[in-house]
């Protein structure tokens, strides 16, 4: 007698009442095993699952649970590329990605960690893009030397382009035009319609949290961080810009 796993939706008749349906559940009593069946009307019926006390496309068999099955490995990595399993670091580059602060390298960790460690790229804070002039001069960027920016509120006329211009061929900058790279987080991810307005002059982050009644911009910050799962959750200037960069720190022959 064929013996069926009782898959979730498998369409199935009971031999002796007639009743057809697919299968929504399991049951388990003293008397045995039981599934659950749903007809096309939604109703819910509990049948014993005997020996060849069913038909499947008219065949007789008997319904088994199904067996649990170990979960599959993920495939692709927070970022969507192709994961890498067992991975060893490799040697750090010389190239080097500099962001702006650390909740910008927590970030780009959280999604781009994996593929970073593949190519062997280090993420560095800047601590302010004030200090950039004064750590390209001490870096000396070069052939197979590269240094690649990303940038807060990169937008035109702002402070952060003037500081961003001319920096030669070994240096790329990039950026997404939000204020804060909190900013860059999609709503959604978070819990949130859309981004509060700051006046200028005031805190971003701690305007942000007073609106929000997230409490301090640490606790704030938490929030943030543990709502991004994978680039989906980011919106599309900073996944492209933060893409672009790792192709320009590990071209080939770089």
């Amino acid at each position: 007698m064929p013996r069926v796993e009782a898959a979730r939706d498998l369409v199935v008749e009971d031999a002796e009442s007639g009743f057809c349906g697919a299968v929504v559940g399991y049951d388990r009593s003293y008397d045995g095993e039981f599934v659950k069946l749903e007809d096309r009307h939604g109703k819910v019926r509990l049948f014993a699952m005997r020996e060849a006390a069913f038909l499947v496309d008219g065949v007789p068999v008997t319904l088994v649970r199904p067996v649990s099955k170990q979960p599959v490995a993920p495939t692709r990595s927070a970022s969507g590329s192709t994961k890498v399993e067992g991975l060893r670091a490799r040697v750090a580059r010389a190239s080097r990605i500099w962001v702006e602060g650390v909740h910008d390298a927590a970030l780009v960790e959280r999604v781009w960690g994996h593929d970073l460690r593949v190519e062997g790229v280090v993420v560095e804070h800047l601590e302010g893009l004030d200090n950039l002039g004064a750590r390209l001069s001490e870096f000396t960027p070069g052939s197979g030397r590269r240094v690649g920016v990303l940038v807060d509120h990169l937008v035109t006329g702002s402070k952060e382009t003037q500081l961003t211009t001319g920096l030669g061929p070994h240096v790329l900058v990039t950026g997404h035009p939000y204020i804060d790279v909190w900013q860059a987080v999609r709503p959604q991810a978070v819990g949130i319609s859309q981004w509060p307005e700051v006046p200028r002059g005031e805190d971003w982050k701690t305007g942000i949290c007073r609106r929000l009644g997230w409490g301090t911009p640490q606790q704030g910050w938490r929030r943030v961080y543990e709502s991004v799962n994978s680039f989906r959750d980011l919106e599309a200037p900073l996944i492209g810009a933060v893409e672009r960069l790792v192709d320009f720190v590990t071209e080939p022959g770089e």
